[in-house]
């Protein structure tokens, strides 16, 4: 019995019977209410930006992974006619 309370601490798993240890400190953080007012522009700028850079590569890896393909497939059918 003593074994399989030892792996479960080890483990972690036991997590739900440890105390809590935080339960009476000071948050070092003040969470302030958000202000829909005003959109923080300067994200939204760089999450457009980014998912638009992303789209853009995949597009772009994406193209050069078909010309890519039709190449091989292009090579294969070359040497399939030249053994027969």
């Amino acid at each position: 019995m003593a074994a399989g309370l030892r792996a479960v601490r080890r483990w972690g798993l036991a997590v739900a019977a440890a105390p809590p240890r935080l339960a009476f400190t000071r948050s070092a953080s003040v969470v302030k209410k958000a202000n829909n007012d005003q959109p923080n522009w300067l994200g939204v700028g760089m999450a457009f930006g980014t998912s638009a850079a992303l789209w853009g590569f995949l597009i772009k890896e994406h193209a050069e992974d078909e010309i890519e393909y039709e190449r091989r497939k292009r090579e294969r059918r070359h040497k399939s006619e030249g053994c027969s």
